[in-house]
């Protein structure tokens, strides 16, 4: 609910505060006070395009803050609206409601505030949308549109859930469908891929490189390279440490041999500073004897001629022909061949597996089908019952004669279609994103007169009750909302606008309602009326808002009827109009 809202250097406004109670609200006032202005605000904090020229004369800036309580909220509202709080990073006023504001600059861009965080227009206008209804005579124009059609059937039915299932299937689908004509159009350029990509793998396999193994063989190549150095090196020092490896019976000239008579010297004196260093030759002879036996190891596995480095270098031969062709390194050629089957994996061009694609495009085009047959089914049923209501309300605004109708078609799909859907009668449909529906609102303003397209047959008061009607219907689906409605009454008088002035009412016992209006028959019925007035300000003339008490009330609903605001038949005439609404809404209730 909105329960207040600041104006400042708007329009005609210099500096304004309305708040707002449950129930039916109007603004009034003179042609030219700025009345629409509060309207215009509202449509910035639902983030409407904001235009610098609505800044007022002499002003800097135009800002426009809004209080809306979030307490009454129904669950699924309720939810949206924290999860746009939380992902803002917005926070909830001492009491729990949650001021929202928008900036706009005469010379720079807009910006918008939620809960004292600054966001985007669009954050601004999700909070708002779940809160907010705004109805003004471009949204009668807009109704004549299919596409707000179908949005306003939609509402009816409710097939939020279904059509979320629908777009999920149908996005699969196509995506499958683009798969398959890619293949098929491209099967040549794909078939030569996938015979270079299996070459290369054919060509690794073959080679069957290990990893690491270049680095290894390097290393290998280079001892072999220099082999009676290396093996001299390591037989010396092997028969330094523990004797010569053939003679059985060593001399005592080794390491080995040393280190073991001065261990023994050591540990046969009493001294216990000598015995703890024979302790530590302990150490040093198993080090000597472990090196000994590697250095024996070595040996042993050196090669006896120079074959093994022929071998050596013909194998790093065939692993620079890889590295060549795919990869800096042996790795690299391995990580090159895994990334290539799993290429090859998707590049499967064959008869098998095409027809296997195309039965995997008709299963999902069989899911579309279902789906979307589902949502007309829904719709088709929804249709006759939000017909009939809506003629039923149009009967209550003075409009007994007329009548309302919706019909759905199919979308039938254009000769270039890319991707139309067979229905199981055979109909071809275009698989629009909301479904295969064409829905279109008609209405008869009397009896017996052929129902058109609404569009070719209401006029402008005509609309205003179809719209009105509408929202009617369609409220019970959004209780506890701010439902705002500018001037929806346009080229509407006498019998139709008290009807309207009643079905205003009646829809504010579920919302909260405010509304922008020139009829006295309407305001009549307001349970809170504001009055837009003009006052002195900065930059010459500008406009209030003023709360009015019954006196006041009664003045302006005489200025209103006819501009005899200071005659007594006008008070008296304004004063008998509100006591009959006022009755008129204890006998409805």
């Amino acid at each position: 609910m909105l329960s207040e809202i600041r104006i400042e250097a708007l329009g005609a406004i210099d500096s304004a505060t309305a708040e707002f109670d449950r129930g039916l609200t109007v603004l009034t006032g003179e042609t030219g006070t700025g009345k629409t202005m509060v309207v215009t605000s509202l449509h910035l904090l639902g983030g409407a395009r904001a235009d610098a020229t609505r800044v007022r004369s002499g002003a800097e800036r135009a800002v426009v803050e809004g209080r809306f309580s979030t307490t009454d909220l129904g669950p699924r509202v309720a939810a949206r609206v924290d999860e746009v709080l939380d992902a803002s990073g917005a926070e909830r006023d001492d009491d729990g409601s949650v001021i929202a504001a928008r900036s706009v600059s005469r010379d720079g861009p807009s910006r918008a505030y939620l809960g004292g965080r600054s966001v985007p227009a669009k954050s601004l206008g999700t909070f708002t949308t779940e809160l907010l209804a705004l109805h003004g005579q471009n949204d009668q124009l807009r109704l004549m549109r299919p596409d707000e059609q179908l949005a306003a059937l939609d509402r009816y039915v409710d097939v939020e859930s279904a059509v979320h299932r629908y777009r999920a299937a149908r996005e699969e689908w196509l995506t499958a469908r683009r798969d398959l004509d890619d293949r098929r159009r491209r099967a040549r350029e794909l078939a030569l891929e996938s015979d270079r990509l299996q070459f290369g793998i054919d060509e690794i396999d073959g080679v069957a490189p290990q990893p690491g193994e270049d680095e290894t063989l390097v290393s290998e190549i280079r001892r072999l390279s220099e082999l009676d150095a290396v093996r001299e090196a390591a037989l010396t020092a092997r028969t330094a440490l523990s004797g010569p490896p053939d003679d059985p019976a060593p001399d005592g000239a080794s390491a080995a041999d040393a280190l073991g008579q001065a261990k023994a010297a050591l540990g046969g004196t009493d001294d216990a500073a000598l015995q703890a260093l024979g302790e530590r030759l302990t150490e040093a002879l198993a080090v000597v004897g472990d090196v000994s036996a590697e250095l024996g190891d070595f040996l042993a596995e050196l090669p006896s001629d120079a074959s093994t480095l022929e071998t050596k270098l013909a194998r790093q031969a065939e692993l620079r022909t890889l590295t060549r062709k795919y990869a800096a390194d042996v790795d690299g050629v391995l990580a090159w061949a895994d990334d290539a089957r799993r290429r090859l994996a998707g590049l499967d061009v064959s008869e098998d597996a095409l027809a296997a694609l195309q039965r995997r495009v008709d299963d999902l085009e069989s899911v579309v089908v279902t789906a979307a047959t589902a949502i007309t089914k829904a719709r088709t049923k929804a249709a006759k019952g939000l017909a009939k209501a809506v003629t039923a309300e149009l009967a209550g605004l003075a409009m007994a004669g007329a009548g309302f109708a919706i019909t759905v078609t199919p979308l039938t799909a254009r000769a270039d279609d890319t991707a139309p859907l067979v229905l199981p009668d055979g109909t071809r449909v275009h698989a629009g994103s909301d479904g295969v529906d064409a829905v279109e609102f008609g209405f008869a303003p009397h009896r017996g007169s052929d129902v058109l397209p609404l569009a070719r047959s209401a006029s402008g008061g005509e609309l205003s009750r179809v719209m009105l009607a509408l929202e009617v219907v369609l409220s019970a689906s959004a209780e506890n909302t701010t439902m705002v409605f500018d001037e929806v009454d346009a080229g509407v008088g006498g019998r139709a606008a008290v009807q309207i002035g009643r079905r205003l009412a009646r829809l504010a016992r579920t919302h909260q309602v405010i509304v922008v209006t020139h009829l006295p028959q309407v305001a009549a019925y307001a349970d809170a009326h504001l009055m837009v007035d003009s006052a002195g300000g900065r930059g010459g003339k500008a406009s209030v808002v003023r709360r009015l008490d019954d006196d006041a009330r009664v003045a302006e609903l005489a200025r209103m009827l006819a501009g005899l605001g200071e005659s007594d038949s006008g008070r008296a005439h304004a004063r008998e109009l509100l006591e009959a609404a006022r009755q008129d809404v204890h006998q409805d209730a």
